[in-house]
């Protein structure tokens, strides 16, 4: 082109215009077929992209997820990935976890390790493999685990719209969102919660996970629900690795599970999330879901 034409688009890039095409998937991902599961877009190449940007694509996806794969900065790993919701950024996060590494892989990423890729993260190293025909994670270890006040337990019941009866015990489980957990009686009581408050007593970040057990012979063996805060009510997640990695942990841990064991979640939206948690001979809990991509071309950053 033109030199005249030439400087104008080397202006426009440095005034934010859009200059560089860099690889854009988006993934489904836990979902039992196509369009069931949790969404996540996943930019590839994204070396470069700085802070102000990132954000910016986050709220513009205004996926639960946005992530931006870069070098590592740590030799054990083989990619560096950074996590942004709409309104910040997380140091780790379950469904964008599988759906990144799936991603990766199936666009030329090759791991150092022939049985597992290791992912880098603002929580550090998280290991995922194949598991069949899906990815497992690793689930990282719980910031905070043991029982909760009675108190904020009592508020997080009311505020979910869920029958003190049908409670069976509460849990904190949280590895790095802040979940805590009731046990519930059933999945049909997880499925007839009714949450119409933010949970807040003692400060609370009102990140609720509910969990109950399915009658046997069911597809899956529980019911999953995770809620957070969005604009002062609860919003709910269709389907949260993060949430049931640390279910798995507590659940199985405590002799109410047996690994491996299948979670159903996001009925209550729609969805169909299956989650495929299991546990190795040294007492890992794995975390395992589908990814399949939806949506490839390039995005303009």
């Amino acid at each position: 082109p033109p030199r005249r034409n030439r400087r104008r688009t080397r202006t426009a890039g440095r005034r934010g215009g859009l200059n560089v095409s860099r690889r854009f998937i988006q993934v489904d991902v836990f979902g039992e077929s196509p369009f069931l599961g949790n969404p996540l877009a996943v930019v590839l190449d994204a070396d470069g992209i700085d802070d102000v940007a990132m954000a910016k694509i986050a709220r513009w996806t205004n996926l639960s997820e946005t992530t931006f794969v870069l070098s590592p900065s740590s030799d054990a790993a083989d990619y560096r990935v950074r996590i942004w919701t709409p309104y910040g950024e997380l140091p780790f996060a379950g469904h964008p976890t599988l759906g990144t590494c799936w991603a990766w892989r199936s666009n030329g990423g090759v791991s150092k390790q022939p049985a597992a890729t290791v992912q880098e993260c603002g929580a550090g190293l998280i290991t995922v493999r194949s598991d069949g025909d899906r990815l497992a994670f690793a689930a990282p270890p719980l910031l905070r685990s043991g029982p909760v006040d009675p108190h904020l337990v009592a508020d997080v019941i009311d505020a979910m719209g869920v029958e003190p009866s049908e409670v069976e015990d509460s849990q904190w489980v949280d590895n790095g969102p802040g979940w805590m957990a009731l046990l519930l009686r059933s999945a049909d009581a997880v499925r007839g919660a009714h949450p119409h408050r933010v949970p807040t007593e003692h400060g609370f970040a009102g990140v609720v996970g509910l969990v109950g057990p399915e009658p046997s012979g069911a597809a899956a063996d529980v019911e999953v629900r995770a809620f957070f805060p969005k604009d002062g009510m609860p919003a709910e997640d269709p389907v949260t690795g993060s949430l049931n990695a640390s279910l798995g942990q507590w659940l199985i841990g405590s002799g109410r599970l047996a690994a491996p064991y299948v979670a159903s979640q996001g009925s209550a939206l729609g969805h169909a999330g299956r989650v495929y948690v299991s546990q190795d001979a040294e007492g890992q809990v794995w975390v395992a879901g589908t990814s399949r991509a939806l949506i490839e071309g390039t995005i303009a950053v």
